[in-house]
């Protein structure tokens, strides 16, 4: 299973805590604001009975009181409900002796036992309050108070709470996704400057005071680039200096070889057979040598200069000896190309070399606007070489499968650099219908 980015584990981080703490604040301002309105509510219930008690008790104190008439003359609301325990019976406004049952038996003991009380209860599936007053004689006053508005007032009070910690937490998570964006931008320098550095671009370097706090990894990251181009520049130094200096004794034991040569037909089967073998890696040396000098010389900057591509892939093919109707120009192409003559030569050269040892021969040289292709009719490249095939001293399974010996596993390695020094790549496909097709970019000037 993938690992989430880190910028997706911040912004969850984010939001994560955002919710929790939007949460905790929203359960503990329910339950203050709740019993804040509950007991105010039932304070003024209280209240209320207490003052409509007195008046019934008013009322009880005259002869021969009716009762009916003194619940009647009190001023309620619709949320209030009246009750009155006389006498071993129960007296309502309008609901009758069944009134009763919403009365809790152990009010009714506490308020026969002469004491006042309330109790929440649930009537009609709202919340309620009873509240009893003992009045003259044995008489119990009870007031019924509906708390379902207040209910309702909490339910919505929890619905905009909710809705307050969803959208904090939605604005936890974009803070998180704005700080880590961010807070990652000095890593995505640092990391474009390692993919340009990986590119070929050695003069990739970071800004030491673009980020003060990570000035530490900034001189770190610019002591490795600088270490790692003063290693390329000894290697190139080094690869150029022994080429260079093999070629005169090179030079010398060719011309040695050469002689040797033409005389095979005076020497004995196996003498001539040796001299044909040490004739034979003298060149392959020499190509090596060639081959080595080119690619020391690769870090030089190119020479540009206006070419008409197609006598330049013409030229190519006539050196070769292949025939010149392989070409296919592709519409909209530009005949004036800007490029080092010398290196897209080279390049197309070693692309159509490589067909014809290993390719089976080139079947077309495709020009389309920046970029050229040559396409061979051999079995392909398996993907598990094609990651390597363009590094230096590898060989491709055809060229080993055929056991040849005169490649020096440089040829595509001259072509891929010959196309990062023009600013564009290398790269290999399948050619539709078999075969492979190798491809150089040049960024159009």
């Amino acid at each position: 299973m993938r690992r989430a980015g880190l910028r997706t584990r911040v912004s969850a981080a984010f939001a994560v805590g955002a919710l929790a703490l939007s949460a905790g604040v929203t359960f503990v301002s329910y339950e203050l604001i709740s019993n804040t309105l509950f007991r105010e509510r039932e304070r003024a219930a209280v209240r209320a009975t207490y003052f409509d008690a007195a008046a019934i008790n008013a009322g009880l104190g005259a002869s021969s009181p009716d009762v009916g008439e003194l619940l009647q003359s009190l001023d309620i609301g619709a949320d209030r409900y009246v009750l009155l325990q006389r006498g071993g019976q129960w007296y309502s406004r309008s609901a009758g002796p069944a009134a009763s049952n919403a009365v809790p038996q152990a009010l009714q003991q506490m308020a026969a036992d002469g004491e006042a009380g309330a109790q929440r209860i649930r009537r009609d599936r709202e919340a309620a309050l009873v509240v009893a007053v003992p009045v003259q004689g044995d008489g119990v006053f009870y007031e019924i108070v509906s708390l379902g508005e207040l209910e309702r007032t909490l339910q919505l009070l929890a619905l905009v709470l909710t809705a307050v910690a969803i959208m904090v937490s939605a604005g936890g998570a974009a803070v998180g996704w704005y700080v880590t964006r961010h807070a990652l931008r000095p890593l995505a320098a640092v990391a474009e400057a390692a993919s340009g550095i990986a590119e070929g671009d050695f003069d990739t370097r970071l800004d030491p005071d673009a980020e003060p706090d990570l000035a530490r990894l900034t001189s770190s990251f610019n002591h490795m680039a600088d270490e790692l181009s003063r290693r390329l520049q000894r290697d190139r130094r080094f690869a150029a200096d022994v080429s260079h200096e093999l070629r005169s004794p090179l030079q010398t034991l060719a011309a040695a070889v050469s002689v040797l040569n033409r005389r095979r037909d005076g020497l004995d089967e196996r003498s001539a057979a040796a001299v044909g073998l040490i004739a034979d890696e003298v060149t392959r040396f020499q190509t090596l040598v060639d081959d080595l000098l080119e690619l020391a010389r690769s870090d030089q900057p190119v020479h540009l200069e206006e070419a008409d591509i197609g006598l330049l892939v013409g030229r190519v093919l006539s050196s070769r000896n292949l025939p010149t109707d392989l070409v296919r120009m592709e519409p909209d192409t530009p005949v004036d190309w800007s490029v080092d003559r010398r290196r897209v030569e080279q390049a197309l050269g070693n692309l159509l070399d490589n067909a014809v040892r290993y390719g089976g021969g080139p079947v077309a040289v495709r020009v389309g606007p920046g970029f050229l292709e040559v396409d061979d009719a051999g079995p392909g490249v398996p993907d598990e070489a094609r990651a390597t095939i363009f590094d230096r001293f590898v060989r491709g399974p055809a060229a080993n499968a055929r056991g040849g010996g005169d490649g020096t596993g440089l040829g595509l390695a001259i072509v891929a650099e010959h196309a990062a020094a023009h600013g564009g790549q290398a790269s290999l496909a399948d050619r539709p219908g078999g075969g492979a097709r190798f491809r150089i970019d040049l960024p159009m000037r």
